[in-house]
């Protein structure tokens, strides 16, 4: 082993070795700077071997001894938990189980070091094991309910953590006064063997007061709200230093049409399009991103602080941008009529609709006119009738812009992209972030021409930066895991579909085609989507799976990206002729964290909609609706409302009286007696039932099925077989008449006392068969519904 990797390994196993990143543990090897080349090097070999690895914020640390394997925690109401093994040093395809003696303190998100356990458990041949350390807390900060008792003041933390208060010293520290939600520090985590302690940081208002809904979830997600003075200042000086006139050598396209289209709300524009046709009848596409390289330079606070966001957070009644407003809704915005500078991919397509040539440059553009998607259909197909809204050229424009799309579309799904059809209900708020309603979200063509002008841009820039060798950070979406589609296979065959291939892209869109708009739609839909891997950052090539394209990135939007402003910086380069490259452990380590944060983000969007639902259903109680099932589990299902997008727990003790099997490859539990059957995508209608703010849950109670997505091919077979199924509960020695005896007769007190015998015999099973262990229906207990899709995602957001 070379020296300076036995140096590596030494230091990362020091006891007081505390992790840093890549370029700090070169410092605290006294690396000389004419070595760094081969530091990094050495690095990168330790990294692939296994034998050092990165946590999800680049942190370096030693890979355990064989035995143990490392993860982030995920925890559920139940008590148990779950290991993710990080995927560079996986040992295993499943999630390793650990039961609650075996969880400690560690809670969902803890990045922690586990123990892997020998021989069975209850759970038969599941991977087990046990917390050895908590290598990362997740958080330390907690968000909770203020409330006193004996002398001494507690905090019940919101949602299913903790289920025992938590001491935070003495009564009315910071003013807190009971029902307060309020944010404390976590001094001691709580075990089974201790009581937890904390200290109160911040008091946010009485509880269910206006905004405290939302003041709540940024803390409780550690999503960064108010910027530092110094990244403020430095965005004020780059707005005095901006002068629109001074194009340097940037391409002046300010004479051209280019036109933006947005959602009506929107109010940073980060991309506007131009299109015309030659003689030859090849198109020429322009799409021009605006250019917050400009103003966000590397190692800049600006661009620290920029890094450290990595998203802008679209909360239902308010946004966190990444990068200041003076930026992001002024200086980089492509507002109509304003020079604006931005970074333009040119790309020219024969008539057909492929590419040929790609070019990128520096530009500067006027936008001559924005709309919203709600505008420009009406336009492209009655343009006679809108001649006062829009000139003669950007009619034309916007009709050439249709075309190419519609040819685009239709090229990609013929190489064998994946569109899911998810129909999505977006929440309606008043004046004070109270839900007052919900609307359905369109998706019409207007959406589309924007969503395949970016997808092109995004994938002639990857493959231009693949091109030239350069590493960048991509966007990658992995090939489902062969048992998961097999699965999938095997549920749209019981619901009477013919899927030849399961491994063909082409075949599985040919089925969602096919669904569309269908009873069945959303069962198919669900069950896709549950077959496949989450999309992230990594300079890896993965290609992306749903997309169909071996290179990927996120060029289009910068203003509220980091990994798009990284891609602009690449691209400068490029242009410039500059050959200096990114650091491949770094751009993993980016990856990692840009991942994270985007996660974070969708989960904190997620938990505000849920909450703010609940608290509009807590007075509802008996309010009835249509729901679509969501999720099945032995303990029952899961479903969210087609009109009001709230996701709740249907238990089984609560359906009709029956035995229910849980069948997981078919995402459904059927009852012996009666047949009925609850599936994956199934709609219900069903009746609020319990609501807890605080804990996040909610209960329906089923009113009748509204869909019975058995019915299909399979159908009758399915309920025969069900029905030849025996009880737990009945013996498993075979009966007389199977025996080729003839049964004996039983008297009237035989009979009696056997009915009773039988009775008691079916309320125990139905007993063990509905009871779940303590809290575990509460594992998804939910308003909040499957992720929606994030804001403006049609813009190459896949």
């Amino acid at each position: 082993m070379p020296k300076i990797e036995q140096q590596i390994l030494e230091l990362l196993a020091k006891p007081e070795y505390k992790p840093v990143k890549a370029v700090p543990l070169a410092k605290l090897l006294k690396v000389p700077k004419k070595n760094l080349p081969a530091f990094r090097e050495a690095l990168d070999a330790l990294v692939e071997s296994g034998a050092v690895f990165a946590t999800r914020n680049g942190l370096l640390r030693a890979t355990p001894p064989h035995g143990f394997v490392t993860g982030v925690i995920k925890k559920a109401a139940g008590g148990f938990g779950f290991l993710i093994q990080h995927a560079e040093t996986a040992q295993f395809k499943e999630d390793i189980y650990i039961a609650p003696k075996n969880l400690g303190n560690a809670l969902t998100g803890d990045e922690a070091i586990v123990k892997l356990l020998k021989g069975k458990g209850r759970d038969g041949d599941r991977v087990r094991g046990r917390v050895e350390q908590i290598l990362q807390r997740a958080t330390n900060a907690f968000v909770g309910t203020y409330f006193e008792s004996g002398g001494r003041s507690y905090v019940q933390v919101d949602g299913t953590n903790f289920s025992d208060p938590i001491f935070v010293g003495d009564p009315g520290a910071k003013g807190a006064q009971p029902d307060d939600k309020i944010v404390f520090e976590m001094v001691r985590f709580p075990s089974h063997f201790r009581q937890g302690e904390g200290v109160i940081t911040e008091v946010l208002g009485a509880r269910g007061a206006p905004g405290v809904d939302t003041a709540a979830v940024i803390h409780e997600y550690g999503l960064p709200d108010a910027f530092p003075e110094d990244v403020l200042e430095e965005a004020r000086i780059q707005a005095q230093q901006f002068d629109e006139s001074e194009l340097g050598d940037r391409v002046d396209l300010t004479g051209e049409t280019i036109v933006t289209i947005d959602p009506k709300t929107a109010r940073d524009f980060d991309d506007a399009i131009s299109l015309s046709r030659s003689d030859d009848g090849h198109w020429h596409l322009g799409v021009h991103i605006a250019d917050v390289s400009h103003f966000v330079q590397p190692g800049t606070r600006l661009d620290q602080e920029a890094q450290q966001r990595s998203t802008s957070v679209y909360l239902p009644d308010r946004v966190l941008p990444m990068i200041p407003e003076v930026i992001s809704n002024s200086l980089a915005s492509l507002q109509q009529g304003k020079v604006r500078f931005t970074k333009s991919a040119m790309i020219e397509f024969s008539p057909e609709g492929m590419p040929i040539h790609v070019e990128l440059k520096n530009t500067a553009i006027k936008v001559v006119r924005r709309f919203a998607y709600e505008q420009v259909l009406p336009i492209i197909f009655h343009p006679e009738e809108h001649k006062s809204r829009a000139p003669a050229r950007v009619r034309d424009l916007l009709a050439r812009m249709y075309e190419l799309a519609m040819l685009l579309r239709a090229r990609r799904f013929a190489r064998g992209a994946l569109e899911l059809s998810m129909p999505e209900t977006k929440i309606v708020l008043g004046k004070d972030g109270e839900v007052i309603g919900a609307k359905s979200v369109e998706h019409d063509a207007s959406h589309q021409i924007i969503e395949e002008f970016m997808l092109a841009a995004n994938i002639a820039v990857a493959d231009k930066l693949a091109e030239k060798g350069i590493a960048f950070l991509r966007r990658v979406h992995d090939a489902p895991d062969e048992a998961k589609l097999k699965s999938f296979g095997e549920f749209v065959t019981s619901l009477g579909f013919e899927l030849k291939q399961y491994q063909s892209k082409s075949h599985v869109q040919d089925l969602l085609n096919a669904v569309r708009d269908q009873p069945l739609m959303r069962a198919v839909n669900y069950a896709l989507l549950r077959s496949m891997k989450q999309a992230v950052y990594s300079p890896d090539e993965l290609g992306h799976y749903a997309l169909s394209e071996e290179n990927y990135c996120h060029f289009t939007s910068p203003i509220r990206r980091y990994p798009d402003l990284t891609i602009h910086r690449i691209v400068d380069r490029l242009i410039k002729g500059d050959k200096r490259h990114e650091d491949a452990l770094e751009l993993v380590a980016l990856g990692q964290h840009c991942s994270f944060n985007e996660r974070r983000a969708e989960q904190a969007e997620r938990e505000l909609i849920k909450v703010k639902l609940l608290t509009y259903l807590s007075d509802q109680i008996g309010l009835e609706f249509d729901a679509v099932i969501t999720g099945v589990q032995k303990f029952g299902f899961f479903c969210q409302g087609l009109e009001l997008p709230a996701e709740g727990l249907v238990h089984i003790s609560t359906l009709a009286e029956d035995f229910y099997d849980y069948e997981q490859e078919s995402h459904r539990i059927v009852g012996r007696r009666s047949g009925q059957e609850y599936r994956l995508g199934g709609t219900v209608r069903v009746v609020v039932t319990h609501v807890d703010v605080d804990r996040r849950e909610l209960n329906f109670r089923v009113l009748a099925t509204t869909t019975n997505s058995s019915a299909t091919k399979n159908s009758s077979a399915k309920k025969k077989q069900s029905k030849k199924r025996q009880p737990p509960t009945q013996s498993s020695k075979p009966s007389a008449k199977k025996a080729g005896k003839q049964p004996r007769k039983k008297s009237n007190k035989k009979k009696a006392a056997a009915s009773r015998e039988k009775a008691k015999r079916k309320k125990k099973a139905k007993k063990q068969m509905t009871a779940p262990k303590k809290g575990a229906h509460k594992k998804r207990s939910s308003a909040g519904g499957k992720p929606s899709k994030r804001r403006r995602n049609k813009r190459g957001g896949a």
